[in-house]
């Protein structure tokens, strides 16, 4: 339990922490909830226990522990789904995002994936 002088203050060191679970025990806790972003599960109000999370109340109790909810998530329906990632670059697009991603390969020694993008784009 923290006790801090203002909301600002216990979303910085909640969003820091990065707690696995994070009962806001304020007076409006629907309102303070943008302040903190780093928590694996989050509990609004007095009548919200973290039992209930993990038990009753629909999430799962698979959540990011040690601070890792500074970057993860909770385990979800995303984790078991294949997902594909489809791109598609018109010659606009490429010439707007091509010098960037030619010269990012470049920095990563990645010549063929650079001369990739720029025979593209020499192409009209």
């Amino acid at each position: 339990i923290l006790h801090v002088r203002s909301l600002e203050r216990a979303a910085e060191l909640a969003n820091e922490i990065a707690p696995e679970h994070l009962e806001l025990m304020v007076r409006r806790p629907r309102a303070a909830l943008p302040l903190f972003t780093n928590a694996g599960a989050i509990f609004l109000g007095p009548m919200s226990a973290e039992t209930l999370g993990d038990y009753a109340a629909g999430p799962n109790h698979v959540l990011p522990t040690g601070g890792t909810a500074r970057f993860a998530s909770p385990l979800g329906v995303y984790d078991f789904v294949k997902r594909t990632s489809i791109i598609e670059v018109g010659r606009a697009g490429l010439a707007g995002i091509g010098p960037t991603a030619a010269r990012l390969a470049d920095v990563e020694g990645l010549t063929a994936h650079a001369a990739a993008v720029r025979r593209r784009m020499e192409s009209r």
